[in-house]
């Protein structure tokens, strides 16, 4: 495939103008990929902060518990709203979309610029927390009484939070009409891959729940700094307002986040195992589109122990159980995608095969938690974050780091080091079982969550300092993925244009990386053509 001289001048230089200004949606995919990324090390580095504190009784590195509950607020907060939120619906809807459904470009561009900038505007807002003399100390939930009532700089997290809202709008309604209304002749609706189909429904989510976030927190400055009392249970309010506005955006964020992830996921399995995609439809209008229905009604299972009516916890026991019915069915599309295929190992792939085995455990694990009874016993415990960590933080970690080895070569031109790949994952693998997995066995044995000490739980210290030796683990195997790429992208081979031998739209038509407008000429599509047809 020819490409012009001016394309190849294109993707060679660098300028700084360019760059800020432009509106081409690689670029744009790229300036996601860096700022999220960016938040990825900065909140795993509270969390390495965190772990050597708890690594033994009494203070460790510091004796100031605000200090702990401000690199609480961070790491949470960052993890989901700066990284990976940004990473699956910023870098690779940015970069994957045009590319798999044959267009030169997003239909707004320049408001695909404006989602950008304002994303890293909310990350430089979030980067003030180390400047400014009144930190936020308000968890990454910023709950009520305590977020109205603390010295910490609750409008900082209110903005921050805003900012990146907008973001998300703006690429809602961008990448809603793309993929409505720019898919290339031939690419039709049930021949979308399911990484499109996963992108819409995130943004669904994201159009109808972002709001609500933008109203809660702005409520929760109103009443810190105005003197309103939308949450002030004294003057006639309810925190309890405060808590189901959160989780009524948070839950379907959870969504929001693994839908993307596990559309990469698909991705990776079907060009790894050379087979198409097991119950396309099924996935789609079963799994997909009965997360997207449901995802939005069982919020109040973080409520169980709130106050709420017992009638209404009855019936989010059943609607949380329920929703484990289209994620199931996802699930088997996976492991049925497998199934019979010519399985290649590369580093995509093993991280692929990681995320069903670490989502496996996180959904098992989540089955007490839908069910009152249970929770209420779990609840506050190192129960929790273990679950969650398992079934979104690092099941979808796994996948944003597949997904850009996937794209890697498609990305930059280049190769990266096989060897180093692999030897991240194992080493990331190890450390994230270990970590989490011990988290879950203290939750059972009833260590409470957000203590920044625990000198009435001394029987746990050893398996403190073990969980801390884990995250660890997962700090060296971050350096490892990091200088695999800084190693590709300086020293890697030349990457042919479809090195995975994909029949998606981006491999087989699109030079790596591509020129302006993606596609040196216009697409002709067979009726046969499928991005899955692997064996014809």
């Amino acid at each position: 495939m020819s490409v012009s001289v001016e394309s190849l001048n294109y993707q060679s230089r660098f300028s700084l103008k360019e760059w800020i200004f432009t509106t081409d949606h690689k670029r744009i995919g790229v300036l996601y990929l860096i700022g999220s990324f960016a938040a990825f090390f900065l909140a795993g580095l509270m969390a390495m902060l965190m772990r050597t504190e708890l690594s033994s009784i009494g203070p460790t590195i510091t004796e100031n518990p605000n200090t702990y509950n401000v690199w609480l607020y961070f790491h949470g907060a960052a993890m989901i709203l700066g990284y990976q939120i940004p990473a699956l619906t910023g870098f690779f809807a940015n970069y994957y979309v045009p590319l798999m459904i044959g267009a030169k470009d997003v239909a707004f561009p320049r408001l695909n610029a404006l989602s950008v900038w304002l994303f890293w505007m909310g990350i430089v807002l979030a980067l003030l927390t180390f400047v400014i003399p009144d930190p936020p100390d308000i968890m990454w939930t910023g709950y009520p009484p305590y977020s109205t009532m603390t010295p910490g700089n609750t409008a900082l997290y209110t903005f921050t939070v805003l900012l990146i809202g907008f973001s998300s709008i703006a690429g809602g309604v961008n990448f809603l009409t793309t993929i409505m209304y720019m898919r290339a002749p031939g690419v039709t609706w049930n021949k979308l891959n399911v990484f499109i189909w996963c992108i819409l429904a995130a943004f669904i989510i994201q159009l109808i729940f972002v709001p609500v976030l933008g109203v809660a927190v702005t409520m929760l400055s109103l009443d810190k700094y105005l003197g309103t009392n939308f949450f002030n249970a004294a003057m006639g309010g309810d925190p309890l307002i405060y808590q189901n506005l959160f989780w009524f955006y948070s839950h379907p964020a959870v969504y929001v986040i693994l839908l993307p992830a596990m559309g990469l996921i698909y991705e990776i399995i079907a060009t790894f195992s050379r087979n198409s995609i097991f119950n396309y439809k099924g996935i789609l209008y079963g799994g997909i589109w009965g997360v997207v229905l449901l995802g939005g009604i069982v919020w109040a299972h973080h409520l169980y122990i709130a106050g709420i009516p017992d009638w209404m916890a009855l019936v989010h026991v059943f609607l949380t159980l329920l929703i484990s019915v289209p994620v199931g069915l996802m699930m088997v599309g996976l492991v049925g995608t497998l199934y019979r295929g010519s399985i290649e190992y590369k580093t995509p792939m093993l991280y692929a095969i990681g995320f069903i085995f670490l989502f496996l455990i996180g959904g098992l694990t989540g089955i007490p938690n839908a069910m009152s009874a249970i929770y209420i016993h779990i609840t506050e415990t190192y129960w929790i974050p273990g679950h969650f960590h398992y079934v979104m933080a690092i099941s979808v970690t796994t996948a944003i780091i597949g997904g850009t080895y996937y794209v890697f070569p498609k990305l930059t031109g280049r190769m990266y080091h096989e060897g180093l790949g692999k030897l991240g994952f194992f080493i990331f693998f190890i450390g994230v079982n270990i970590t989490f997995f011990l988290t879950l066995l203290m939750g059972v044995k009833g260590m409470p969550r957000r203590y920044y000490d625990y000198p009435q739980f001394p029987e746990l210290e050893g398996i403190q300092q073990i969980t801390t030796y884990g995250s660890y683990l997962i700090f060296v195997s971050a350096v490892i993925i990091l200088v695999s790429w800084i190693h590709g992208l300086v020293a890697g081979e030349k990457a042919p244009q479809n090195p995975w031998g994909s029949r998606s739209l981006e491999w087989t038509h699109a030079p790596s990386p591509p020129p302006p407008g993606n596609f040196p000429r216009k697409l002709e599509l067979t009726e046969e053509w499928s991005p899955y047809n692997y064996g014809s």
